[in-house]
């Protein structure tokens, strides 16, 4: 069969280009072009293998999750020559999510690959215990290269260096560069998301929490920065996630009288 163009990644993410093909339980070949390029295999609406760059199996799969440019396409019914991925497509997004809350995690601390660190003034010296990688971070951390500039020297990708900064920064021994971070705004809370969650899940079953990080990426915030009054648009934006109009209604419903209820 020919090859179906399934859209443009400037305009639409591939988790929603995906998640037809998941509930159609489709078999093919996703091929993404562009800046990066890779494949995703699925069998009968199951991720069974991905191809990115170097990277095979989950690492490739989170790498084309991540995409933000490139035009996605379809070949029905091929199926790979290998299968690198052995788990459950539902078990994949869960990790793929965990990851995303890892890195919005990250992306608190350090919100730009141009951002720089260096190293803080050790008032009370203690011994720490570092890794090989986190030497070669602290080495090239002098307060006037970014982040993005220490992954290209140690030719990693941007979550791998940021990740080893954060924990240096944890660790008392890296400090940004920058001036202060802004003071704090009223947040939504832990038990907002407990619910809204529990409430999704109702609707769209396992995958909630991965919609729910989708809609936060799309509003430009994180679970741990969703300020209160951006609690009601998060609300109204998952909606539209659930197909049938009952349940629709029924997760607005319960959702608003507990905004209502001021147990944010």
């Amino acid at each position: 069969m020919p090859e179906l163009f399934l859209g443009d990644l400037t305009q639409v993410k591939l988790f929603d280009i995906l998640k037809p093909l998941f509930s159609g339980k489709k078999t093919g070949k996703i091929m993404v072009k562009g800046k990066e390029s890779g494949e995703l295999y699925l069998e009968l609406g199951n991720i069974t293998h991905a191809k990115a760059n170097n990277a095979v199996g989950e690492y490739a799969f989170f790498s084309l999750m991540g995409l933000k440019v490139g035009k996605a396409s379809f070949e029905p019914d091929e199926v790979p020559s290998e299968r690198t991925i052995s788990i459950s497509t539902e078990q994949l997004l869960l990790n793929w999510s965990y990851r995303k809350q890892e890195w919005d995690k990250i992306k608190e601390a350090i919100p730009s690959p141009s951002t720089s660190f260096r190293l803080s003034l050790q008032k009370s010296p203690e011994n720490k215990n570092i890794n090989a990688d986190q030497w070669n971070v602290l080495a090239l951390c002098n307060g006037t290269k970014s982040v993005a500039e220490i992954g290209g020297t140690l030719n990693w990708d941007e979550f791998k260096t940021s990740k080893a900064i954060l924990q240096l920064v944890q660790l008392g021994l890296l400090v940004k560069a920058e001036g202060p971070r802004p003071p704090e705004k009223k947040l939504a809370g832990e038990t907002f998301f407990v619910r809204l969650e529990n409430e999704l899940k109702k609707a769209v079953g396992p995958v909630a929490s991965v919609i729910i990080d989708d809609k936060l990426n799309e509003l430009g915030m994180t679970a741990a920065s969703l300020p209160q009054d951006q609690a009601q648009p998060l609300v109204e934006a998952l909606s539209e996630e659930i197909p049938r109009d009952a349940q629709k209604k029924e997760f607005i419903r319960v959702m608003m009288e507990f905004l209502s209820s001021g147990k944010l």
